[in-house]
């Protein structure tokens, strides 16, 4: 039997490219975490300086027209942003969304006229449920009731801003209403008192933000 005995120069090779092939991948593996680290960082901080407009641009409906997915989602996006409202200096801004209302309900009824009303003719109750729907902070609009003829031609137009048809009692807990806007979900139960004209034959509700 014959045989060849590795040389000393044989074997200083073979552990000098297990060394470089080692040190190849211990670089590439530096390089992907640093990527990763990249590619987080710029996230975190895109959706710091950006959060003003992809908070609003991503929230869901609370009313269930929204997929339970994109709500649980966003509720895991608003828990990291205060995180990094907490770590970073963040300015909160609510938004104009004439979408994220919902007026719910309207009825128009008699008014029972009490002594400041007795002596105003056709005094009515007009009553008006809306809510904002989006998962953010929204802006209040202003409300615009039509009244309309038999043949449905308006006739008067009553536009109201928010100071004047919010409750009297949620702007005394909430003085800053007009900047900080309608929380997210809440219902606003309406009543306003409305004189008719004697042609009045319909109503329509709606709400809108002043160009």
């Amino acid at each position: 039997m014959h045989g060849t005995l590795a040389s000393d120069g044989n074997k200083t090779n073979l552990v000098s490219k297990n060394t470089d092939s080692l040190a190849s991948a211990q670089k590439k593996s530096l390089k992907v975490v640093l990527l990763g680290l990249l590619l987080l960082s710029l996230l975190v901080l895109g959706e710091h300086y950006f959060r003003n407009s992809l908070l609003p641009a991503l929230a869901p409906r609370i009313d269930g027209s929204s997929h339970p997915v994109a709500v649980k989602a966003f509720s895991a996006l608003q828990k990291f942003d205060a995180k990094l409202c907490g770590l970073l200096e963040c300015v909160n801004r609510s938004v104009s969304d004439f979408s994220a209302w919902k007026i719910t309900s309207v009825t128009l009824t008699p008014e029972n006229a009490g002594e400041g009303l007795k002596n105003l003719p056709n005094q009515s109750r007009l009553q008006v449920e809306i809510q904002n729907r989006l998962a953010l902070p929204v802006l209040f609009p202003n409300l615009e009731i039509s009244l309309t003829d038999a043949e449905e031609s308006e006739i008067k137009v009553i536009a109201l801003t928010p100071s004047e048809w919010l409750p009297i009692a949620w702007k005394e807990v909430h003085p800053d209403f007009l900047q900080q806007g309608a929380p997210s979900g809440e219902i606003f139960e309406l009543e306003i008192p409305i004189p008719l004209p004697d042609d009045a034959a319909g109503y329509r509700v709606r709400i809108f933000y002043p160009q």
